[in-house]
Protein backbone atom coordinates (compact mmCIF):
# COMPACT_ATOMS: atom_id res chain seq x y z
CA UNK A 1 0.00 0.00 0.00
CA UNK A 2 1.47 3.32 -1.11
CA UNK A 3 1.82 5.92 1.69
CA UNK A 4 1.33 8.85 -0.68
CA UNK A 5 -2.17 10.29 -0.95
CA UNK A 6 -1.84 11.63 -4.49
CA UNK A 7 -4.49 10.36 -6.89
CA UNK A 8 -5.12 10.14 -10.62
CA UNK A 9 -8.85 9.96 -11.35
CA UNK A 10 -10.05 8.12 -14.46
CA UNK A 11 -13.57 8.70 -15.79
CA UNK A 12 -14.95 6.74 -18.75
CA UNK A 13 -17.53 8.85 -20.58
CA UNK A 14 -19.86 7.50 -23.25
CA UNK A 15 -22.82 9.81 -23.96
CA UNK A 16 -22.74 11.44 -20.54
CA UNK A 17 -23.68 15.03 -21.43
CA UNK A 18 -26.25 15.25 -18.61
CA UNK A 19 -23.82 14.37 -15.81
CA UNK A 20 -20.21 14.85 -16.87
CA UNK A 21 -19.90 18.47 -15.66
CA UNK A 22 -20.98 17.69 -12.09
CA UNK A 23 -18.68 14.68 -11.99
CA UNK A 24 -15.55 16.49 -13.19
CA UNK A 25 -16.16 19.59 -11.07
CA UNK A 26 -16.56 17.45 -7.94
CA UNK A 27 -13.34 15.58 -8.73
CA UNK A 28 -11.46 18.84 -9.25
CA UNK A 29 -12.50 19.98 -5.75
CA UNK A 30 -10.71 17.02 -4.10
CA UNK A 31 -7.24 18.19 -2.98
CA UNK A 32 -5.83 14.65 -3.28
CA UNK A 33 -6.65 14.42 -7.00
CA UNK A 34 -3.69 15.70 -8.99
CA UNK A 35 -5.07 14.82 -12.41
CA UNK A 36 -8.41 13.88 -13.96
CA UNK A 37 -8.29 11.75 -17.09
CA UNK A 38 -11.63 11.76 -18.87
CA UNK A 39 -11.84 9.11 -21.58
CA UNK A 40 -14.34 9.99 -24.28
CA UNK A 41 -15.59 6.59 -25.41
CA UNK A 42 -17.04 7.22 -28.87
CA UNK A 43 -19.73 9.60 -27.58
CA UNK A 44 -22.37 10.72 -30.07
CA UNK A 45 -23.84 13.46 -27.87
CA UNK A 46 -22.22 16.66 -26.49
CA UNK A 47 -19.93 14.88 -24.02
CA UNK A 48 -16.70 15.76 -25.84
CA UNK A 49 -17.79 19.36 -26.41
CA UNK A 50 -18.54 19.76 -22.68
CA UNK A 51 -15.25 18.16 -21.67
CA UNK A 52 -13.31 20.55 -23.92
CA UNK A 53 -15.01 23.53 -22.24
CA UNK A 54 -14.23 22.10 -18.80
CA UNK A 55 -10.61 21.61 -19.84
CA UNK A 56 -10.21 25.35 -20.34
CA UNK A 57 -10.96 26.10 -16.68
CA UNK A 58 -9.94 22.91 -14.84
CA UNK A 59 -6.16 22.51 -15.14
CA UNK A 60 -6.17 18.96 -13.74
CA UNK A 61 -8.36 17.70 -16.59
CA UNK A 62 -6.97 15.83 -19.57
CA UNK A 63 -9.09 14.28 -22.32
CA UNK A 64 -8.25 10.96 -23.93
CA UNK A 65 -10.06 9.79 -27.05
CA UNK A 66 -10.85 6.08 -27.07
CA UNK A 67 -11.02 4.21 -30.38
CA UNK A 68 -13.58 1.41 -30.72
CA UNK A 69 -12.83 -1.40 -28.26
CA UNK A 70 -10.93 -4.41 -29.63
CA UNK A 71 -12.76 -7.68 -30.07
CA UNK A 72 -13.48 -9.33 -26.74
CA UNK A 73 -13.22 -6.11 -24.72
CA UNK A 74 -16.10 -4.48 -22.85
CA UNK A 75 -16.14 -0.81 -23.86
CA UNK A 76 -15.81 0.58 -20.34
CA UNK A 77 -12.87 -1.70 -19.55
CA UNK A 78 -11.08 -0.57 -22.69
CA UNK A 79 -11.70 3.10 -21.93
CA UNK A 80 -10.40 2.96 -18.35
CA UNK A 81 -7.44 0.85 -19.42
CA UNK A 82 -6.45 3.60 -21.86
CA UNK A 83 -6.90 6.17 -19.10
CA UNK A 84 -4.82 4.16 -16.64
CA UNK A 85 -1.97 4.11 -19.15
CA UNK A 86 -1.77 7.92 -18.86
CA UNK A 87 -1.56 8.28 -15.07
CA UNK A 88 1.31 9.82 -13.13
CA UNK A 89 0.20 9.30 -9.51
CA UNK A 90 0.56 6.34 -7.10
CA UNK A 91 -3.20 5.91 -6.55
CA UNK A 92 -5.78 5.36 -9.29
CA UNK A 93 -9.40 6.31 -8.72
CA UNK A 94 -11.86 4.77 -11.17
CA UNK A 95 -15.22 6.51 -11.03
CA UNK A 96 -18.26 6.79 -13.28
CA UNK A 97 -19.57 9.93 -14.92
CA UNK A 98 -22.88 9.65 -13.06
CA UNK A 99 -21.14 9.72 -9.66
CA UNK A 100 -20.54 12.94 -7.71
CA UNK A 101 -17.99 13.09 -4.91
CA UNK A 102 -18.65 15.13 -1.78
CA UNK A 103 -16.07 17.14 0.15
CA UNK A 104 -13.59 14.88 1.90
CA UNK A 105 -14.36 11.73 -0.11
CA UNK A 106 -10.82 11.11 -1.32
CA UNK A 107 -9.30 12.09 2.01
CA UNK A 108 -11.54 9.51 3.67
CA UNK A 109 -10.57 6.84 1.13
CA UNK A 110 -6.85 7.49 1.64
CA UNK A 111 -7.34 7.43 5.41
CA UNK A 112 -9.15 4.08 5.20
CA UNK A 113 -6.37 2.68 3.03
CA UNK A 114 -3.77 3.65 5.62
CA UNK A 115 -5.79 2.48 8.63
CA UNK A 116 -6.51 -0.91 7.07
CA UNK A 117 -3.28 -1.37 5.12
CA UNK A 118 -5.56 -1.71 2.08
CA UNK A 119 -4.43 -1.53 -1.53
CA UNK A 120 -8.01 -1.20 -2.81
CA UNK A 121 -10.74 0.99 -1.30
CA UNK A 122 -14.23 1.13 -2.74
CA UNK A 123 -17.41 2.95 -1.72
CA UNK A 124 -20.95 1.88 -2.51
CA UNK A 125 -22.54 5.24 -3.41
CA UNK A 126 -25.59 6.84 -1.87
CA UNK A 127 -28.41 6.39 -4.39
CA UNK A 128 -30.52 9.30 -5.64
CA UNK A 129 -34.02 7.94 -6.28
CA UNK A 130 -36.64 10.09 -7.99
CA UNK A 131 -39.18 7.81 -9.69
CA UNK A 132 -41.38 5.03 -8.34
CA UNK A 133 -39.45 2.40 -10.24
CA UNK A 134 -36.09 3.57 -8.88
CA UNK A 135 -37.53 3.61 -5.34
CA UNK A 136 -38.87 0.10 -5.88
CA UNK A 137 -36.10 -1.83 -7.58
CA UNK A 138 -32.80 -0.24 -6.55
CA UNK A 139 -33.17 -0.50 -2.74
CA UNK A 140 -34.43 -4.09 -3.10
CA UNK A 141 -31.40 -5.05 -5.20
CA UNK A 142 -28.97 -3.35 -2.82
CA UNK A 143 -30.46 -5.27 0.07
CA UNK A 144 -29.99 -8.55 -1.84
CA UNK A 145 -26.41 -7.52 -2.65
CA UNK A 146 -25.74 -6.77 1.03
CA UNK A 147 -26.73 -10.35 1.78
CA UNK A 148 -24.55 -11.65 -1.03
CA UNK A 149 -21.47 -9.52 -0.32
CA UNK A 150 -21.44 -8.53 3.39
CA UNK A 151 -18.89 -5.78 4.02
CA UNK A 152 -17.44 -7.58 7.04
CA UNK A 153 -16.67 -10.66 4.97
CA UNK A 154 -15.30 -8.71 2.02
CA UNK A 155 -13.00 -6.76 4.35
CA UNK A 156 -11.84 -9.85 6.22
CA UNK A 157 -8.51 -11.01 4.72
CA UNK A 158 -9.27 -14.54 5.93
CA UNK A 159 -12.46 -14.69 3.85
CA UNK A 160 -12.48 -15.38 0.11
CA UNK A 161 -15.40 -12.94 -0.38
CA UNK A 162 -14.44 -10.01 -2.59
CA UNK A 163 -16.42 -7.14 -4.10
CA UNK A 164 -16.11 -3.52 -5.11
CA UNK A 165 -18.18 -0.83 -6.80
CA UNK A 166 -16.81 0.71 -9.98
CA UNK A 167 -18.40 4.07 -9.21
CA UNK A 168 -15.65 4.60 -6.64
CA UNK A 169 -12.76 2.18 -6.83
CA UNK A 170 -9.39 3.47 -5.63
CA UNK A 171 -6.43 1.14 -6.05
CA UNK A 172 -2.70 1.37 -5.48
CA UNK A 173 -1.02 1.66 -8.86
CA UNK A 174 1.57 -1.01 -8.09
CA UNK A 175 -1.17 -3.46 -7.07
CA UNK A 176 -3.19 -2.57 -10.18
CA UNK A 177 -0.22 -3.31 -12.42
CA UNK A 178 0.63 -6.50 -10.53
CA UNK A 179 -2.85 -8.01 -11.04
CA UNK A 180 -2.91 -7.05 -14.72
CA UNK A 181 -5.28 -4.09 -14.47
CA UNK A 182 -8.35 -3.94 -16.65
CA UNK A 183 -6.57 -5.88 -19.39
CA UNK A 184 -6.81 -8.94 -17.15
CA UNK A 185 -10.60 -8.53 -16.89
CA UNK A 186 -11.14 -7.02 -20.34
CA UNK A 187 -14.20 -9.12 -21.18
CA UNK A 188 -15.84 -8.95 -17.75
CA UNK A 189 -19.16 -7.14 -17.46
CA UNK A 190 -18.66 -6.90 -13.67
CA UNK A 191 -15.13 -5.60 -13.95
CA UNK A 192 -15.20 -4.03 -10.47
CA UNK A 193 -15.97 -7.32 -8.72
CA UNK A 194 -13.48 -9.12 -10.96
CA UNK A 195 -10.71 -6.66 -10.05
CA UNK A 196 -11.49 -7.01 -6.35
CA UNK A 197 -11.32 -10.79 -6.62
CA UNK A 198 -7.98 -10.66 -8.42
CA UNK A 199 -6.58 -8.23 -5.86
CA UNK A 200 -7.68 -10.28 -2.87
CA UNK A 201 -6.57 -13.59 -4.35
CA UNK A 202 -3.14 -12.00 -4.97
CA UNK A 203 -2.85 -11.16 -1.28
CA UNK A 204 -3.77 -7.47 -1.37
CA UNK A 205 -6.11 -6.19 1.31
CA UNK A 206 -9.32 -4.52 0.23
CA UNK A 207 -11.78 -2.28 2.06
CA UNK A 208 -15.35 -1.98 0.79
CA UNK A 209 -18.11 -0.06 2.52
CA UNK A 210 -20.90 2.47 2.39
CA UNK A 211 -20.18 5.76 0.65
CA UNK A 212 -23.10 7.65 2.20
CA UNK A 213 -21.87 11.18 2.83
CA UNK A 214 -19.00 10.82 0.38
CA UNK A 215 -20.40 9.89 -3.03
CA UNK A 216 -23.84 10.11 -4.61
CA UNK A 217 -25.25 8.84 -7.89
CA UNK A 218 -28.44 8.58 -9.84
CA UNK A 219 -27.68 5.47 -11.81
CA UNK A 220 -30.59 5.47 -14.26
CA UNK A 221 -32.74 8.28 -15.63
CA UNK A 222 -35.37 6.18 -17.40
CA UNK A 223 -37.10 2.86 -16.85
CA UNK A 224 -35.54 1.40 -20.00
CA UNK A 225 -32.02 2.37 -18.91
CA UNK A 226 -32.60 0.88 -15.46
CA UNK A 227 -33.94 -2.34 -16.92
CA UNK A 228 -31.06 -2.63 -19.40
CA UNK A 229 -28.47 -1.90 -16.70
CA UNK A 230 -29.67 -4.51 -14.23
CA UNK A 231 -30.38 -6.96 -17.03
CA UNK A 232 -26.69 -6.65 -17.88
CA UNK A 233 -25.44 -7.18 -14.32
CA UNK A 234 -27.92 -9.01 -12.14
CA UNK A 235 -27.46 -12.58 -13.32
CA UNK A 236 -23.74 -12.52 -12.59
CA UNK A 237 -24.15 -10.60 -9.34
CA UNK A 238 -26.53 -13.24 -8.02
CA UNK A 239 -24.32 -16.22 -8.77
CA UNK A 240 -24.16 -16.65 -12.53
CA UNK A 241 -26.05 -19.95 -12.78
CA UNK A 242 -29.61 -21.11 -13.33
CA UNK A 243 -29.55 -22.70 -9.90
CA UNK A 244 -28.56 -19.44 -8.22
CA UNK A 245 -31.40 -17.63 -9.99
CA UNK A 246 -33.99 -20.11 -8.71
CA UNK A 247 -32.44 -19.90 -5.25
CA UNK A 248 -32.97 -16.13 -5.39
CA UNK A 249 -36.59 -16.60 -6.46
CA UNK A 250 -37.15 -18.95 -3.55
CA UNK A 251 -35.49 -16.60 -1.05
CA UNK A 252 -36.73 -13.20 -2.24
CA UNK A 253 -40.28 -13.86 -3.43
CA UNK A 254 -43.12 -14.01 -0.80
CA UNK A 255 -44.41 -17.39 -1.92
CA UNK A 256 -46.25 -18.21 1.31
CA UNK A 257 -48.16 -14.95 1.23
CA UNK A 258 -49.21 -15.51 -2.39
CA UNK A 259 -50.39 -19.05 -1.57
CA UNK A 260 -52.41 -17.85 1.45
CA UNK A 261 -54.06 -15.10 -0.62
CA UNK A 262 -54.94 -17.61 -3.33
CA UNK A 263 -56.50 -19.86 -0.72
CA UNK A 264 -58.62 -16.84 0.17
CA UNK A 265 -60.56 -17.35 -3.06
CA UNK A 266 -62.23 -20.30 -1.34
CA UNK A 267 -61.61 -19.44 2.34
CA UNK A 268 -62.30 -15.74 3.04
CA UNK A 269 -60.40 -15.75 6.35
CA UNK A 270 -57.24 -16.59 4.42
CA UNK A 271 -57.41 -13.17 2.74
CA UNK A 272 -57.20 -11.51 6.14
CA UNK A 273 -54.31 -13.80 7.14
CA UNK A 274 -52.52 -13.10 3.85
CA UNK A 275 -52.85 -9.32 4.29
CA UNK A 276 -51.48 -9.56 7.84
CA UNK A 277 -48.54 -11.64 6.61
CA UNK A 278 -47.91 -9.13 3.83
CA UNK A 279 -47.91 -6.20 6.26
CA UNK A 280 -45.46 -8.04 8.52
CA UNK A 281 -43.23 -8.80 5.52
CA UNK A 282 -43.33 -5.13 4.50
CA UNK A 283 -42.44 -4.04 8.03
CA UNK A 284 -39.50 -6.43 8.11
CA UNK A 285 -38.39 -5.17 4.71
CA UNK A 286 -38.54 -1.56 5.93
CA UNK A 287 -36.33 -2.39 8.91
CA UNK A 288 -33.86 -4.19 6.65
CA UNK A 289 -33.61 -1.17 4.35
CA UNK A 290 -31.90 0.73 7.14
CA UNK A 291 -28.96 -1.66 6.92
CA UNK A 292 -28.26 -0.41 3.40
CA UNK A 293 -28.97 3.25 4.20
CA UNK A 294 -32.40 3.59 2.61
CA UNK A 295 -35.35 5.16 4.49
CA UNK A 296 -38.02 2.97 6.09
CA UNK A 297 -40.76 4.72 4.09
CA UNK A 298 -39.63 2.94 0.92
CA UNK A 299 -41.29 -0.17 2.33
CA UNK A 300 -44.46 0.99 0.57
CA UNK A 301 -42.79 -0.08 -2.68
CA UNK A 302 -42.22 -3.63 -1.49
CA UNK A 303 -44.68 -5.40 -3.80
CA UNK A 304 -43.63 -3.66 -7.03
CA UNK A 305 -40.01 -4.19 -5.93
CA UNK A 306 -40.52 -7.95 -5.66
CA UNK A 307 -42.12 -8.28 -9.08
CA UNK A 308 -39.62 -5.94 -10.79
CA UNK A 309 -36.74 -7.86 -9.21
CA UNK A 310 -38.10 -11.22 -10.32
CA UNK A 311 -38.70 -9.87 -13.82
CA UNK A 312 -35.30 -8.30 -14.39
CA UNK A 313 -33.44 -11.23 -12.79
CA UNK A 314 -35.15 -13.63 -15.17
CA UNK A 315 -34.55 -11.28 -18.11
CA UNK A 316 -30.87 -11.17 -17.16
CA UNK A 317 -30.77 -14.97 -17.00
CA UNK A 318 -32.37 -15.21 -20.44
CA UNK A 319 -29.89 -12.74 -21.94
CA UNK A 320 -26.98 -14.81 -20.68
CA UNK A 321 -28.70 -17.99 -21.88
CA UNK A 322 -28.81 -16.47 -25.36
CA UNK A 323 -25.17 -15.37 -25.01
CA UNK A 324 -25.76 -11.67 -25.68
CA UNK A 325 -26.20 -8.54 -23.57
CA UNK A 326 -26.55 -4.91 -24.63
CA UNK A 327 -25.35 -1.72 -22.99
CA UNK A 328 -25.11 1.83 -24.32
CA UNK A 329 -25.57 0.84 -27.91
CA UNK A 330 -23.07 -2.01 -27.87
CA UNK A 331 -23.68 -5.73 -27.81
CA UNK A 332 -21.42 -8.17 -25.99
CA UNK A 333 -21.08 -11.92 -26.09
CA UNK A 334 -21.37 -13.58 -22.69
CA UNK A 335 -21.24 -17.07 -21.30
CA UNK A 336 -24.25 -19.36 -21.23
CA UNK A 337 -25.61 -20.26 -17.76
CA UNK A 338 -25.07 -23.81 -16.60
CA UNK A 339 -28.49 -25.22 -15.83
CA UNK A 340 -26.98 -28.01 -13.76
CA UNK A 341 -25.68 -25.65 -11.09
Amino acid sequence: MNPSGSISAIVPARNEEAVITACVEALSAQPEIVEIIAVNDQSSDRTLEILKKLETRIPQLRIVEAPPPPAGWVGKNHAVWLGAAQVTQPWLLFTDADATLSEGACAKAVSLARENDASLVSFSPEQILETWYEKSLIPFIYLRLANKFPYEQVNNPESKAAAANGQFLMIDRAAYDAIGGHAAVHGEVLEDVALARRAKSAGYRIWFGSGVGYIRTRMYRSFSAMWEGWKKNLFQLMGGSTGSVFAEFESAFPWMIIVVLLIGIKVPFAVFAGVVLLLLRQYSYGLSLGRVHFPFKLTIYYLPAVFLYAGVLWASHESYAKGKISWKGREYSVGTPDASK
